[in-house]
């Protein structure tokens, strides 16, 4: 079976997709020949739980009265769901699940996927995703004032 196919498969039915950022292309490709609405979240610059809120928004183009909770999320996402006609897939680039900032929240996004999963399920949709999960955030890096002679 072509790697092409096993992402049929897995999109077919929904969930946590795991494959590696390099497969990025074929899967969206996969997804979008499934006829699922496929929607690349940039999560790299999301230092706080409403910043990887924001990517989402972004990247779905949530309407402007998005609550900004992991609640209103959940809505949108299974709204978001229902108006396509098959489904959807979406790709997390570069959720920094490891930073102490974002590991909770994290956790909560990924448990809220899955619900969003078992939703459209029952509602006769796909929503399947991958997390590319990218650790802690580099510290940032303070530069010395030049030293006078």
């Amino acid at each position: 079976m072509s790697s092409a196919q096993s992402f049929q498969d897995q999109l077919q039915k929904g969930g946590l997709i795991d494959v590696p950022a390099n497969a990025r292309d074929d899967v969206i490709a996969a997804a979008t020949a499934s006829g699922l609405t496929a929607f690349k979240v940039e999560c790299d610059r999301a230092r706080s739980r409403s910043a990887v809120l924001r990517a989402v928004v972004k990247a779905v183009d949530f309407p402007e009265f998005f609550g900004g909770n992991l609640d209103a999320l959940y809505d949108c996402l299974c709204d978001t769901v229902m108006d396509q006609k098959t489904g959807v897939y979406m790709w997390f680039e570069k959720l920094h699940s490891g930073d102490p900032a974002l590991e909770a929240d994290s956790a909560a996004i990924i448990a809220l996927c899955n619900d969003t999963v078992d939703f459209a399920a029952n509602n006769g949709r796909v929503f399947a995703y991958t997390v590319i999960h990218a650790g802690k955030h580099p510290d940032p890096v303070i530069e010395e004032p030049p030293q006078e002679d």
